[in-house]
């Protein structure tokens, strides 16, 4: 007996790798064209799903929000408005591109998709110095994210120092000012390459020290970073600073690992575009963002790159008759609310059983009381890669259907318990059984490797 063939799945019109305000706005301008786009978010290669406003404070030149807005909310809002108008999400990397041939083929999670038009919305990963001793002290007093990392306990009152001399170097060193006793900005030229509005802020802070003309020879210390060697780019002398937390602000590189080899890159890395144009020298497949960006990267300019992106896109399939739209019952979709934010457990609301809590009285509960795997999550408010985690923490949760449970520990607010267990940065995620720490993760990991572990102890 021969067994029928598998159902032939149809292309989709629009694939867009990469979230952030390029790839969130070119899925909104597509899902409200009826193009039922899929947006490959991202999850860990090449930074994290929302880009790099994930990793960034006030946003306070974006317009429509005059009083500033985090980050991390700017993206969850288009992440929702995005979603509300029908585009479909996967939360993962892309693994492969293959722009070899019509329909173009991308591997996800073991998964081939094949696409029509495709949107490269890859954006740029943060640089690191390279230094020798660099990776002894990696996130053991260096970081690429002050803002997911300033609040722990190491770097309260603490000296710290900040390398870069542009608009992120600076917000990084006045953020810093919170938790440190004194911030240096170490900048390699004798001017700041920052807006004169960030600039000003800078050096009119007097717990921020500027040392000009300084390149960032080597680190030194024990079990945690204690010192940063200086040296003079005019007059070579050298100069120690003793800091105890190192942040580096010192630009990116675009994302095109993917498609390198096969479609044309400048002279400095990113898709090659025309001026003031998406398309890129592949046919259908179209630049958004700051993976072909090498000069303004801004949070508005990639909004406005995502949209050019969209709506060329939309042409192109239209225009090769290649676009299958789909139509909505009701035309209007439901408006998308407000993100529930999780409530500070107390003896009032607490529950012994709920898959998800927060707060230090929940967690002293849990610890004693509770016979199951026990996850704990230490984020910050304004940390980016814990507004990814978190999700998928209660995903992995949910799916083992109450046999763990999770607790969720701001470091701002429960400072004690976070330097009580050791906390050096956010995310962290520490898995107790039985009141025995079990395994510990940091930073922002897959789903299946918590999903193992819980496994393993049940």
């Amino acid at each position: 007996m021969v067994s029928a063939a598998a159902p032939q799945v149809a292309p989709e019109n629009l694939v867009i790798v990469g979230s952030g305000p390029a790839g969130y706005t070119a899925a909104i301008y597509a899902a409200r064209a009826n193009l039922s786009p899929l947006l490959i978010t991202g999850f860990q290669a090449g930074g994290i799903a929302g880009g790099q406003l994930m990793t960034t404070t006030d946003v306070e030149n974006f317009p429509g929000f005059p009083d500033g807005i985090l980050g991390p909310d700017l993206m969850d809002r288009m992440r929702a408005q995005a979603v509300r108008w029908g585009t479909r999400l996967i939360e993962a990397d892309a693994d492969a591109i293959d722009l070899g041939q019509r329909p173009y083929r991308l591997t996800v999670e073991g998964q081939v998709i094949e696409t029509q038009a495709l949107i490269l919305a890859t954006g740029a990963s943060a640089n690191r110095l390279g230094l020798p001793h660099e990776q002894d002290f990696w996130s053991r007093g260096i970081s690429a994210c002050a803002i997911c990392d300033g609040a722990t306990p190491q770097f309260r009152n603490a000296e710290l120092a900040v390398v870069g001399g542009g608009d992120s170097a600076c917000e990084e060193a006045v953020y810093l000012t919170k938790y440190g006793s004194q911030v240096h900005l170490i900048v390699r030229r004798d001017a700041l390459r920052a807006s004169r509005a960030m600039a000003d802020r800078v050096l009119a802070n007097p717990a921020i020290s500027v040392h000009w003309n300084q390149d960032l020879v080597d680190v030194a210390g024990g079990d945690w970073l204690e010192t940063i060697q200086l040296r003079d780019t005019t007059s070579g002398q050298e100069q120690t600073l003793a800091v105890k937390g190192l942040f580096y602000a010192i630009g990116h590189t675009p994302n095109t690992g993917l498609v390198a080899g096969q479609i044309e890159l400048d002279s400095q890395g990113y898709l090659q575009v025309r001026s003031g144009r998406p398309e890129t020298s592949v046919e259908g497949v179209f630049a958004a963002g700051d993976v072909a960006d090498a000069e303004w990267r801004q949070g508005i300019t990639a909004a406005g790159s995502g949209c050019q992106a969209a709506l060329a896109a939309e042409r192109w399939l239209t225009h090769h008759d290649l676009a299958v739209t789909v139509s909505h019952d009701p035309v209007d979709p439901a408006p998308a609310g407000e993100p529930e934010r999780t409530a500070i457990s107390d003896e009032a609301n607490y529950d012994p059983s709920a898959l998800w809590q927060k707060g230090g009285y929940a967690l002293r509960k849990l610890y004693h009381d509770c016979d199951k795997p026990l996850l704990v999550v230490y984020s910050s408010p304004s940390c980016g890669p814990c507004h990814v985690l978190k999700p998928q923490l209660k995903r992995v949760l949910a799916d083992f259907a109450g046999a763990a449970q999770g607790v969720e520990i701001d470091i701002e607010t429960d400072q004690a318990i976070a330097e009580q267990a050791g906390v050096t940065g956010t995310p962290t995620v520490q898995l107790f059984f039985r009141k025995e720490l079990k395994q510990q993760f940091k930073g922002v990991k897959q789903r299946s490797e918590f999903k193992a572990a819980i496994e393993a102890l049940l």
